[in-house]
C-alpha cells in the first residue's frame, strides 16, 4: 500500500529440501525491495567469504546462551553442536518500519514462533505462515537424486524428513504445491502482493479529507 502507514510482513517459510523454497524465495528477493530474510545467529564459525551481520551474526557460545537466558530468541535449535536462533529484535525492527522479512525454518521453527503469537501482539498482528510442498514423494527424491551432490545416507535422511515435515503442512495459513515452478512463482508473488495489502497491519486510517 503506497503512501500508508503499515507493519511489515513476517513470512514463515517451511518445506522439506528439494521443494524449491530457494528458487522462489531468490526471485522474489529481486523483485520486492520491502523483502529481505532475517539474519539468523549462529555458534558456529563462519565459512569462506561469510561475514557478521550480513550472513549470520556469529555469536559466541556463551553470548548465545544470554540471549536464551533473557528470552530473546523466537526460535532456537542446536544443529549437530552449533545452535542457530532468530532474534526477535532483528524481525521486530523491520516490520516496525514497514518491511517484509522471509524466515526460512523448519517446522519445529514454526510452531515455536506460532506458540509466542499467542502473548506477543506484534507478532500476532504480522506472523504469516506459508508451507511449500513437492508434488509428491516421487519427484521430490528424483530432485534429491538429480543434483548429485548427496550421498546415498543423505538422500535417505532427507526423504524421511520430508515425510515427518509434510505431515504438518495443515499448521500452516498457505500451502503451495511446487510442480510446476511459473506457476508457483505467480502464487508466491501473488501472496506476498496479497499480504502486503491486509487491512491487519495498517498503522493508521487509510483514508484522507
Amino acid at each position: 500500500m503506497k503512501n500508508i502507514s503499515r507493519y511489515g510482513t513476517v513470512l514463515i517459510l517451511s518445506g522439506p529440501s528439494g521443494s524449491g523454497k530457494s528458487t522462489l524465495t531468490a526471485r522474489a528477493l529481486t523483485e520486492f525491495p520491502s523483502l529481505s530474510f532475517s539474519i539468523s545467529c549462529t555458534t558456529r564459525a563462519p565459512r569462506g567469504a561469510e561475514k557478521d551481520g550480513v550472513d549470520y551474526y556469529f555469536l559466541t557460545k556463551e553470548k548465545f546462551e544470554e540471549h536464551i537466558a533473557a528470552g530473546d530468541f523466537l526460535e532456537y535449535a542446536c544443529v549437530h553442536g552449533n545452535f542457530y536462533g532468530t532474534l526477535r529484535s532483528e524481525v521486530a525492527k523491520r516490520v516496525e518500519e514497514g518491511k517484509d522479512v522471509l524466515l526460512d525454518i523448519d517446522v519445529q521453527g514454526a510452531q515455536k514462533i506460532l506458540e509466542k503469537t499467542q502473548s506477543d501482539p506484534l507478532l500476532a498482528k504480522c506472523v504469516e505462515t506459508l508451507f511449500i510442498a513437492p508434488p509428491s514423494y516421487t519427484e521430490l527424491e528424483r530432485r534429491l537424486r538429480g543434483r548429485g551432490t548427496d550421498s546415498e545416507e543423505s538422500i535417505v535422511k532427507r526423504l524421511g524428513n520430508a515425510r515427518k515435515e509434510m505431515a504438518c503442512y495443515d499448521k500452516y495459513g498457505f500451502l503451495i504445491i511446487n510442480d510446476d515452478v511459473e506457476e508457483s512463482y505467480a502464487k508466491f508473488k501473488s501472496l506476498v502482493i496479497t499480504l502486503q495489502n491486509s487491512t491487519k497491519r495498517l498503522k493508521e486510517e487509510p483514508f484522507h479529507e
